[in-house]
């Protein structure tokens, strides 16, 4: 399929043939989630306007929100100068792309708010600044 479409040859994969593909809610720019793609992963997502992904934790194609139904639907695709990274916006379905049941998988803040301005930063912690919209136990079965 590569050889045949010059949109999908003009990106430069990885050694494993993978993209990194950022995800961002096209109404507020919210980043939403970080994963990867493959050609067909990518020629999916054009082709059906709906985001699949390549999981490398399963080894296989993986539709956003096959087993939870919070799919992202494409409003747009860009890539970066060096056409080795993509942006996807997107319309979140039902406001959650995390697995852990949150809007975001981005919701772990490095911070200590006992810092004073020492910089101290061996203090620092990762917290979890999101709430959970929905308990994952409810979403996956």
């Amino acid at each position: 399929m590569n050889n045949l479409i010059s949109w999908i040859n003009n990106l430069k994969f990885d050694k494993y043939g993978l993209l990194p593909a950022i995800t961002q809610e096209y109404k507020t720019n919210s980043i939403l989630m970080l994963a990867w793609m493959n050609d067909e992963a990518l020629y999916e997502t054009v082709r059906t306007k709906k985001v699949v992904y390549w999981s490398r934790s399963r080894n296989r194609i993986w539709r956003k929100g096959e087993e939870s139904g919070h799919i992202q639907i494409v409003h747009e695709i860009r890539t970066d100068c060096d056409n080795d990274v993509l942006l996807l916006k997107v319309e979140q379905i039902g406001g959650i792309s995390c697995h852990t049941g949150r809007n975001s998988c981005f919701f772990l803040k490095l911070e200590n708010p006992e810092i004073t301005t020492n910089g101290d930063i061996n203090r620092l912690e990762w917290k979890e600044i999101d709430p959970i919209l929905k308990n994952p136990e409810h979403i996956y079965k």
